[in-house]
């Protein structure tokens, strides 16, 4: 009798499309052969779907072939993405996340996960909380899903001076850490300007990262022509 793993990987090859997948593979580091081209809008599609039948059947089916290594990106974003979509209680969802988090292995698996998690913007304290334990990581996406998630979510009154604060203190030498760090302070500019740019002035990041980060910010359609001058006097002459 077909499972339900076998069965949901059938669908999405069924759905696969060769263009994306030549341009997916471009942007995503790693083992590209794990790809099947499946957009990122079908695979909500089949998340959405899915949560709302047999999410939790499908989890713990994934989790086994991902022990062994034998799931496709696809199959990892739908496995983050259900997580998301599922109704369940804190604690589930918690442990759900526990089991997924040290499994992501790009920042598209991550970033489109952490889009879907919209849970955190209840019991904020609770999720706050819950993320400092991968900001302590030094796995390059743990650290990753931590930043995202407060960047998607924290980047409000109550919570910018803890996440300046956070950001500041963020020290590792892998890429999508740092950029997910640049990215993160230029969500914070557009936001909370002035508060950022004490941050920047303070010359707390890495060159790399702060670099990107004033580049990230100037790139953004809201904030002023006056402010992408006054920022540029914050470039470093050379980085790291």
């Amino acid at each position: 009798m077909e499972n339900i793993f076998e069965k949901i990987r059938k669908q999405l090859i069924d759905v696969t499309d060769e263009k994306y997948l030549e341009f997916n593979r471009s942007l995503v580091p790693g083992d590209n052969s794990t790809m099947l081209g499946v957009r990122v809008p079908r695979l909500r599609e089949f998340a959405k779907s899915m949560a709302r039948e047999n999410g939790l059947e499908y989890v713990n089916a994934v989790k086994e072939q991902e022990k062994q290594g034998k799931v496709y990106h696809e199959e990892l974003l739908l496995h983050g993405m259900i997580i998301g979509y599922m109704k369940c209680s804190l604690d589930e969802r918690k442990k759900l996340l526990d089991d997924f988090v040290p499994v992501i292995d790009s920042w598209a698996v991550c970033d489109s996960s952490c889009m879907t998690y919209k849970f955190m913007k209840k019991d904020m304290d609770l999720w706050f909380e819950y993320l400092m334990k991968y900001l302590d990581s030094t796995q390059e996406y743990e650290l990753r899903f931590a930043i995202v998630s407060l960047l998607d979510y924290f980047v409000t009154e109550n919570y910018i001076e803890r996440v300046l604060r956070i950001l500041g203190d963020v020290k590792h030498e892998a890429y999508y850490v740092k950029m997910a760090v640049a990215w993160a302070v230029s969500v914070c500019y557009v936001k909370f300007p002035e508060l950022t740019w004490d941050l920047l002035a303070g010359n707390q990041l890495d060159d790399i990262t702060h670099q990107k980060s004033i580049q990230k910010i100037r790139e953004s359609f809201r904030v002023s022509k006056e402010e992408k001058e006054r920022l540029n006097t914050l470039r470093r002459s050379k980085t790291g």
